[in-house]
């Protein structure tokens, strides 16, 4: 999903880079409120927050997790996959 942004009635006829009124919001960025050691392939609960209803894991961009976080994260949903913990 793309990022909305606040135009000036002003920068609404411009285009390019060099327009200074059109500013982009920041995207939010989400608490991580676990530590790596959660995530398991055991930790469902914890699990199901990062996969959508059709079983797709979110991406980096959607989750706010960090990279390392991230990485174990899909390692950990693909191993719930194999024990048939997750579908």
């Amino acid at each position: 999903m793309p990022r909305k942004t606040n135009k000036d009635n002003e920068a609404k006829g411009r285009r390019g880079r060099s327009s200074s009124f059109e500013k982009r919001t920041p995207r939010p960025k989400p608490k991580v409120d676990f530590t790596v050691d959660a995530l398991d392939c055991k930790n469902v609960t914890l699990l199901h927050r990062y996969v959508t209803d059709q079983g797709r894991i979110l991406p980096r961009k959607y989750t706010g997790l960090p990279a390392h976080y991230q990485r174990r994260l899909n390692r950990a949903v693909k191993r719930a996959r194999s024990m048939l913990l997750m579908k």
